[in-house]
């Protein structure tokens, strides 16, 4: 079975903030470099074959981080680039999310082409496709990774769940974490959206001194 390393990049000025899709020039920030470096630190005892990446500078600066040291080149694959968003390139989210087409995207995302830009699910298409090239290209007993972008990562994930797309929303990538998919004659999902983080820092902290600590209650 072909063993996959998903990678989302480390974190950037703009992540969370702008969707940066394919501008050029977007590079980690101090964080993400520190996410890059303690993945590479983690997967110091796991041999690659290969370490494939988006041509974007944020996912090659955090695959470089993993192949240094290796032997590896990271070789680009423009089957990993992020979403092509078109007009909406750039923008900022708090002002899409006023977008009629936004609540198109929430709801029924195999729906939407951005403006000026790609079909949503064409991304599913073009990404599971690079995956099974490169699982060819390398062979039934490789591992290898693959670093890339959160709608990209969600994409190979529904598809290698047997999730239809309109559930992208339900699979979540944090900036620098690490997945694992099998592929053999049915890809099995070994690891999601693990970076790392403790138990604690999951849970919201109390909101006053004196309640419990956990989950905050739901508010409207």
């Amino acid at each position: 079975m072909t063993t996959v390393l998903l990678v989302r990049h480390g974190l950037t000025a703009q992540t969370g903030h702008a969707l940066s899709g394919t501008t050029p020039g977007v590079h980690l920030d101090e964080r993400g470099r520190r996410q890059a470096e303690a993945l590479a630190d983690r997967l110091k005892g796991v041999t690659l074959d290969a370490v494939i990446s988006s041509p974007l500078e944020r996912c090659l600066e955090t695959a470089e981080m993993t192949a240094a040291g290796r032997g590896l080149t990271v070789q680009v694959d423009a089957g990993l680039r992020e979403t092509g968003y078109g007009d909406w390139t750039g923008l900022k989210l708090r002002d899409l999310r006023r977008e009629p087409l936004w609540k198109v995207l929430m709801a029924a995302p195999s729906a939407v082409t951005f403006p000026g830009g790609e079909a949503f699910r064409d991304v599913q298409a073009r990404a599971v496709g690079t995956i099974r090239a490169w699982n060819e290209r390398l062979g039934p007993d490789a591992t290898y990774l693959a670093c890339t972008h959160a709608d990209v990562l969600a994409s190979i994930a529904l598809d290698a769940a047997g999730a239809h797309f309109d559930q992208i929303h339900r699979f979540a990538f944090a900036p620098g974490s690490l997945s694992v998919i099998r592929y053999g004659p049915s890809p099995v999902v070994i690891r999601l959206n693990d970076d790392a983080t403790s138990l604690p820092d999951l849970l919201a902290p109390p909101e006053r001194r004196g309640r419990p600590r956990g989950i905050r209650p739901r508010t409207r």
